[in-house]
């Protein structure tokens, strides 16, 4: 084992005495490797340094993020617990509760008591008829003779119901008890007292949890549970935000009437059930209220969606259609004209070198907002990327097959026709469909500056920073048509590629 060993190592040494260029070589690929692999580092660290990324980290507000991503795949109920001065309390949801109207879940209980409260009502000053033969004074237009007005107001007793103790409970170990001018907030074993005084502020007894801040001493505190929600405590009111997962109200919103109800219920209402709306069946107006779902727009998001699919579409198609006898003119085997080449190539790096973002500024100002102004900015980019590209595969053909055409007497476009042409199309037709693909992608980008169709939509739904469940509705159709779009693409440039080697 040890003269193997020996031998192969005097074997190797003669073979590097006689070929010295194999290991000079090694050891210089060695080092190249090397000072890539160093260089590639130091960039690294430089892009750390200069766009100071460790300090972006630490500043970033991973809560707010955290938070952004829960509205994405939830959403929010909440209801307000105002507190009068006498103690009594009002549990009040917002106008656009995904809960309804007259909203009582069962997470929310109250205890009530009937009170007497004495209010004072304005007394409507009453004019009395001026009687027959009485005098009218301007200076007093609300006495006459024989009549009198009631003056000040007077005192009316009333008996109402209010709530004298609500009970919040998130989970099994998150609940808010409010009663008595105090507040007991449970979360994770741990339970925070804190007192509503008018006169000293919010007071919380002994030292705060780690889920509970508050800026100052007799300010609001702030009560986060993380994804189950939060809340605010504050002398007058208490805000409650119980966050549940899913889509509220993602098929009938609260207007219809079909409304929390089961999917049994509804699927009884379209066939056997009496007709809610007298003009029209049922099912008619469950698609109906589908549609025009206030809160998700279902009809309004599919055709901005329809108008994004489209604009790519004609985009691309218009540009392929310029950039294809363009680039004729742009290859220099095809066109033995140096000037001419120069023009088209030119021009092509014009249309590719302002971005399709800043055609779409251009022509919406242009245009005014709308898929045109969309059509017109990716026709513009593509002319001149397709243009480039497809005179470049002009220039890299085969000139044999050319030759063989015109060696038998066809005229020149006869030649381009069966010696060119079988060679690039095939590569046209599969950029032209990547281009297609690329550019549903691209339409949505272009559609937030107003070039229309479900970008301008999406930006719409960001710039609220409170409707991010349809921000993320939104992303999922575009990627279910990106991936659909993908896939067709793909299958047809395999085709075509294949047909191309068979």
């Amino acid at each position: 084992m040890t003269a193997n060993a020996m031998m192969n190592a005097a074997e190797m040494e003669a073979i590097a005495a006689r070929h010295p260029h194999l290991l000079k070589g090694s050891s210089s690929k060695r080092i190249r490797s090397a000072l890539i692999f160093d260089g590639i580092a130091l960039y690294m660290v430089y892009s750390w340094w200069f766009f100071s990324i460790g300090q972006v980290l630490v500043n970033a507000n991973w809560s707010i993020a955290g938070t952004y991503l829960a509205d994405w795949v939830s959403y929010e109920v909440r209801p307000d617990i105002k507190i009068a001065t006498d103690g009594t309390m009002q549990v009040v949801y917002p106008r656009h509760s995904p809960l309804g109207p007259n909203a009582k879940p069962e997470w929310v209980r109250i205890e009530t008591r009937m009170v007497e409260r004495t209010i004072d009502v304005p007394a409507v000053a009453q004019q009395a008829a001026p009687k027959k033969g009485s005098s009218f004074s301007f200076m007093a237009p609300n006495s006459a003779v024989g009549g009198s007005a009631e003056a000040g107001a007077r005192a009316e007793t009333r008996t109402e119901e209010v709530v004298s103790r609500a009970t919040v409970t998130y989970n099994g170990t998150t609940s808010i008890d409010v009663a008595g001018g105090k507040v007991a907030a449970t979360h994770n074993g741990e339970t925070l007292l804190i007192d509503l005084d008018r006169s000293a502020g919010v007071k919380p007894e002994g030292t705060l949890p780690g889920w509970a801040t508050q800026k100052r001493p007799g300010e609001k505190i702030t009560l986060a549970f993380g994804m189950t929600g939060w809340a605010d405590v504050d002398v007058e009111k208490i805000s409650i935000h119980n966050r549940f997962p899913g889509w509220a109200n993602f098929i009938f919103d609260t207007n219809s009437p079909f409304f929390d109800k089961s999917f049994g219920e509804v699927a009884s209402l379209i066939t056997s059930g009496d007709r809610l709306d007298p003009g029209r069946s049922n099912l008619a107006l469950a698609w109906n209220n589908i549609l025009y779902n206030a809160e998700w727009q279902h009809l309004d998001v599919w055709t901005k969606l329809l108008q994004t699919i489209v604009m790519a579409f004609v985009g691309t198609l218009f540009a392929s259609i310029i950039a294809f006898p363009l680039c004729f003119l742009a290859a220099r085997n095809i066109t033995r004209n140096g000037v001419l080449n120069q023009v088209t190539k030119r021009f092509f790096d014009f249309l590719r070198s302002v971005d399709m973002l800043i055609w779409a500024l251009f022509f919406t100002r242009a245009f005014g907002p709308g898929p045109l102004a969309g059509m017109s900015a990716i026709f513009f980019t593509d002319t001149g990327t397709l243009g480039k590209l497809y005179s470049e595969a002009l220039e890299n053909i085969d000139d044999k097959q050319r030759e063989g055409v015109k060696s038998v007497g066809a005229s020149p476009l006869a030649v381009q026709r069966f010696g060119v042409l079988p060679q690039v199309l095939p590569v046209f037709a599969s950029q032209a469909l990547y281009f297609w693909e690329s550019n549903t992608r691209s339409a949505t980008i272009i559609g937030a500056v107003g070039a229309g169709g479900i970008g301008l939509k999406l930006w719409e739904a960001m710039r609220t920073n409170s409707d991010w469940e349809n921000v993320c509705y939104m992303v999922i159709l575009i990627l279910i048509v990106v991936f659909i779009f993908d896939g067709i693409s793909n299958a047809l440039r395999s085709r075509l590629m294949g047909q191309k080697t068979h």
